[in-house]
């Protein structure tokens, strides 16, 4: 069953909605200078090339970050529209 985005120029449901799935892809280590590796069947698999952006963010719980997650730079301005528009929306209303 597919599900109705607020994106208008996609026919998918949304990335991170209710019908998408979470899956373990790899374990990746952290090297000395903090850096890591995304495999390359990963990359190739989810389209991200050299120079693209990843946003990441954290997830905390009472102060102590417990997950992180890493979201195209292109999807990322969506997610937040759709958490801030409305937000956004009865701001310039109420003026």
């Amino acid at each position: 069953m597919k599900r109705k985005t607020t994106n208008k120029t996609a026919d998918k449901p949304e990335c991170c909605g209710p019908y998408a799935t979470c899956n373990v892809e790899s374990i990746v280590s952290v090297d000395e200078r903090g850096q890591m590796v995304l495999p390359k069947e990963l990359r190739e698999r989810a389209g991200i090339n050299p120079g693209d952006k990843l946003v990441l963010t954290s997830w905390q719980v009472e102060g102590e970050v417990c997950c992180i997650t890493l979201v195209r730079g292109q999807n990322f301005g969506d997610l937040v529209m759709k958490q801030l528009g409305p937000v956004v929306n009865g701001i310039r209303s109420s003026k």
